[in-house]
C-alpha cells in the first residue's frame, strides 16, 4: 500500500514539511477518510474560516487520520485479548492499577483522559496482565461516555474471564468541562463497575477498593 504522499529529502538533506503526510490512510476498516475531510471543510466554512488558506489546506486530511486513530476501537474486538488463560490455583485478588487511557466524549467530541484500575478474583485461571491494558486501549478508542466505558470493560472481563469477581474503576478528566462550559480544571470523574463477589459481598468490595487507593498518593 502506498503512502498518501512521497517524501524526499530537500537539498540540505532534511525532510520536507510533508513528513506527517507519509502516514498510511485508507487501511482502517469502516473509516471513510474522504467523507470526514468533506465534513471538516464544511465546519471550517461554518465557523467563518477559509479552508483554502495555507495553514488549513491539510487540516481536513489530518483530522480524518486523527479520527481514524481515535475511533479505531469501533472496528476491533477487545475480547480477542482475553482468550488465552493460564491454569493457576490462585484465589486472591489480581489488580492492575493506573492503566492510562485517552478516550472521546460523545457529547462534544472532546477528549477525556485518565487511568483505569482493573481487579479480578480468579477461579482457577489467570490472564496475562498486559491483556487487561490492551482491552482498556481498544475500548477507549470509541466515542462514548465514561459510565459506558466502565461497564463495557467490566462486562467483557466478566464474560471472558469467568472469574469469581471483577472490579473496574475509572478516573478521568473531561475537557468538555475544563476547556468549555463550566470550565473547572482539576475536576475528576470517578466511575466503577463491580461484578460477582465484588458486587454482592461488602467485605470483598471494601478489599478491592482499599487495594486500589492505598499508597497511591
Amino acid at each position: 500500500m502506498s503512502a498518501s504522499k512521497s517524501v524526499l529529502p530537500s537539498i540540505d538533506g532534511s525532510l520536507t514539511d510533508e513528513l506527517e503526510e507519509t502516514e498510511f490512510i485508507g487501511q482502517e476498516p469502516g473509516i471513510d477518510h474522504a467523507r470526514i475531510e468533506r465534513a471538516v471543510r464544511e465546519i471550517l466554512l461554518a465557523v467563518g474560516e477559509d479552508p483554502d488558506r495555507e495553514g488549513l489546506l491539510q487540516t481536513p486530511a489530518r483530522v480524518a487520520r486523527m479520527y481514524a486513530e481515535l475511533f479505531q476501537g469501533l472496528h476491533e474486538d477487545p475480547s480477542v485479548h482475553l482468550k488465552k488463560f493460564f491454569n493457576e490455583q490462585y484465589d486472591e485478588v489480581v489488580l492492575v492499577r493506573d492503566i492510562s487511557f485517552n478516550s472521546t466524549c460523545e457529547h462534544h467530541l472532546l477528549p477525556f483522559m485518565g487511568t483505569a484500575h482493573i481487579g479480578y478474583l480468579p477461579d482457577g485461571k489467570v490472564i496475562g496482565l498486559s491483556k487487561l491494558a490492551r482491552v482498556v486501549e481498544i475500548v477507549a478508542r470509541r466515542p462514548q461516555v465514561q459510565e459506558r466505558m466502565t461497564e463495557t470493560i467490566a462486562n467483557l472481563l466478566e464474560s471472558e474471564l469467568q472469574a469469581k469477581g471483577v472490579a473496574v474503576v475509572l478516573e478521568a478528566t473531561h475537557t468538555c468541562m475544563t476547556v468549555r462550559g463550566v470550565r473547572k480544571p482539576g475536576s475528576l470523574c470517578v466511575t466503577s463497575a463491580m461484578k460477582g463477589i465484588f458486587r454482592t459481598n461488602l467485605s470483598s468490595r471494601s478489599e478491592i477498593m482499599s487495594l486500589i487507593y492505598t499508597n497511591r498518593r
